[in-house]
C-alpha cells in the first residue's frame, strides 16, 4: 500500500460482502493518491462515518441490506455531504445509471471488476478533481469532462481478441456448473489451448476461479467457474 499523504483523495469503501469489500479496500489502497478512509457494510454504517470522518469518495454498491445505494446518496445530499459517488453493481439498468448521474454519481464500476478497471477510473477521477481554476474555452471544459467520462478500453493480452472473450465470458457465466477448458472450446469454436488462455486470463484478472476436476483416470482437468465478485 502506498504512504498517506495530507493530499490523498479519501475514499469510504461501501459495500454489503465482506470479501469484495476487503477485495475492493486491496485496490484503492494500490492506486497512487488514494486512501481507504474505512469499510462499511451498511447504508447506515457509511452514515455513521461520513459523520465521524472526512470523506472525498464514496466506492458505493447500489445493492445494500438496508436500502438501496442511490437512496443512500439522497440521504447524503440532504444532509449536506458532498462526497463524490462512483457506484458499483452488477445491475445494468440504464434508467439507474441516468437517476444515479442526477444525484452526482461520478462513474459507474460493473461486477465483477479488475484492478485494472477500477484503477484507470480513480486515476481520471483524480484527474477530473484536479482541474482547477476558470476554463479558457470550450475545449478546455471538454477536456475536463472527457477525463471523467471517457474510460481507456482494459489492453488484453498479446494474441487475445475481445471480441473472442466476449464469446468465452458469456459460455463461461451461461455455465453454472463451470467448465473445462475443452468444453468452452467446444461451445465457442475455438482450440482447446486458445480456450485456456482465455480462461487463464479470466482467472487472473479475478473474473473466474479454477479448481481441479478429479473422479477421472490420469491427471486432473481443470474447471473453471465465473466469480461473482
Amino acid at each position: 500500500m502506498c504512504p498517506v499523504t495530507p493530499s490523498d483523495i479519501r475514499v469510504l469503501v461501501v459495500e454489503d460482502d465482506p470479501v469484495a469489500a476487503d477485495a475492493h479496500a486491496l485496490y484503492v489502497g494500490r492506486v497512487p493518491g488514494f486512501t481507504v478512509s474505512g469499510t462499511v457494510h451498511s447504508g447506515a454504517g457509511a452514515r455513521r462515518h461520513l459523520e465521524a470522518h472526512a470523506v472525498d469518495l464514496l466506492l458505493l454498491d447500489l445493492y445494500l441490506p438496508d436500502g438501496h445505494g442511490l437512496q443512500l446518496v439522497r440521504t447524503l445530499r440532504a444532509a449536506g455531504h458532498t462526497a463524490d459517488v462512483i457506484a458499483v453493481t452488477s445491475a445494468r439498468d440504464l434508467a439507474m445509471v441516468r437517476e444515479g448521474v442526477s444525484l452526482g454519481v461520478v462513474q459507474y464500476v460493473l461486477k465483477p471488476f479488475t484492478f485494472a478497471t477500477l484503477r484507470d477510473r480513480l486515476t481520471r477521477y483524480a484527474e477530473f478533481r484536479a482541474t482547477t481554476g476558470e476554463a479558457s474555452g470550450q475545449d478546455e471544459v471538454d477536456r475536463a469532462i472527457a477525463a471523467l467520462r471517457a474510460p481507456r478500453p482494459a489492453s488484453l493480452p498479446k494474441g487475445l481478441t475481445a471480441a473472442t472473450l466476449r464469446a468465452v465470458t458469456e459460455v463461461l457465466r451461461a455455465a453454472g456448473s463451470g467448465l473445462t477448458a475443452a468444453e468452452a472450446a467446444a461451445d465457442v469454436g475455438i482450440s482447446r489451448i486458445t480456450a485456456r488462455r482465455y480462461l487463464e486470463h479470466l482467472v487472473e484478472s479475478g473474473r473466474a476461479a479454477r479448481a481441479p476436476q478429479y473422479g477421472q483416470v490420469g491427471r486432473p482437468e481443470l474447471r473453471y467457474r465465473w466469480s461473482d465478485h
